[in-house]
């Protein structure tokens, strides 16, 4: 009788898991795998939350009132002075900050900001040395804010008439510098060649004076004693340098105390100026109105730029401001970002932005200088 082998009969009849004749799409097999690939990439996902990558992420961060309270404490304390009442908003504008030192930055970060008008991603060397630590960034961002609300406080009183004595300190001598180990750190510079330090410029205009190996006098107080130093000087693209860190430092007339909370670096000097004195003359300087506002403020009055105009405006409209104050260097990048019933004006100056406030205040905003 014939037929098919016996063998052929066996292999149609195989066991399922005969590999011979496993069909890799079935069911079973395909859930298998989905479930494998599924888990791969939960792994993989996970894995991608803690690769930090080489950004830093900008997003709109609060704004302060500085003639307001925070945590039931007043922003701004003035002692030493007559103060006086005022009403309206002086807003400090700041930015959330991801990124550096101590601060991962994930893909799923930039993703966010990716899908979002008001987040900003930048390259973090923009932002951060090489090898600068935590600690590093947050020292310095203090020391920022101290000495911008030093600056603001001997800018409103100098607008108010008053004198503010300064000197002309070293905040550092760098390795190898010329003048390592001859000036130190916390020296305070009385003279250079005889010329007195009223400012860091006059102090660099003497030193300048000098041709590079020329030996420059340097006339310093330590620990309450005068002392005359001899540098040679340094050479720096021809120009002669003695290699000092210079810092200024102030005598004010008045104590001024802000209560800022853990917010760093120099970008609200020019509204604690503004606000500071606000509070040192009668009436209210905003007229009542809300004004937000933000710059460096510098030792001859001028307003310097910062970063992150468009996530700091997003801010102030969000807290109801619709003035706002832009260092001039920053209005390119506030073009066309600015909100739906903002208007930014552009200072250069204490006395821009002073005249900004009082115009708003009266109604009077025709001839503001704007960005744009």
């Amino acid at each position: 009788m014939s037929g098919l082998p016996d063998e052929d009969l066996r292999l149609e009849h195989a066991h399922p898991g005969d590999t011979a004749h496993d069909d890799p799409w079935r069911p079973g097999r395909l859930a298998a795998g989905a479930l494998t690939a599924v888990f791969v990439l939960v792994i993989l996902a996970a894995g991608m939350t803690f690769v930090g990558l080489p950004y830093v992420v900008l997003s709109p961060g609060p704004a302060t009132n500085v003639l307001g309270d925070v945590g039931g404490k007043p922003v701004l304390s003035v002692s030493g002075a007559q103060t006086y009442p005022t009403d309206g908003a002086l807003d400090f504008t700041t930015v959330g900050f991801d990124g550096g030192p101590g601060r991962t930055v994930t893909i799923y970060d930039l993703a966010e900001a990716w899908l979002s008008d008001d987040i900003a991603v930048e390259p973090e060397k923009l932002y951060f040395p090489p090898d600068v630590s935590e600690d590093d960034v947050a020292a310095q961002n203090t020391e920022m804010m101290n000495e911008s609300q030093v600056v603001a406080a001997a800018t409103a009183l100098r607008a108010l008439g008053r004198t503010v004595k300064t000197t002309v300190g070293i905040a550092g001598v760098p390795q190898g510098s010329p003048a390592q180990g001859v000036i130190e750190t916390g020296d305070v510079i009385v003279s250079v060649d005889g010329t007195p330090a009223t400012d860091p410029a006059a102090v660099r205009a003497a030193v300048t004076a000098h041709q590079p190996g020329e030996d420059v006098r340097v006339t310093v107080r330590r620990g309450g004693v005068e002392k005359t130093l001899t540098v040679k000087a340094g050479d720096s693209q021809g120009r002669a340098v003695i290699g000092v860190l210079l810092r200024t430092d102030y005598d004010l007339p008045v104590e001024v105390t802000l209560n800022t909370g853990q917010v760093g670096g120099p970008s609200a000097g020019l509204m604690f100026s503004l606000a500071i004195y606000d509070v040192l003359t009668p009436g209210a300087l905003t007229g009542g109105k809300r004004i937000a506002g933000t710059g460096t403020i510098e030792d001859d009055g001028s307003v310097g730029a910062i970063s992150g105009i468009q996530q700091k405006m997003v801010g102030a409209h969000a807290v109801g401001a619709r003035w706002f104050l832009s260092p001039a260097e920053d209005c390119a990048d506030a073009v066309g970002h600015v909100p739906d019933g903002m208007t930014l004006l552009k200072v250069t100056t204490f006395t821009d932005a002073k005249a900004a406030v009082e115009g708003i205040a009266k109604g009077d905003t025709a001839g503001l200088p704007r960005c744009g």
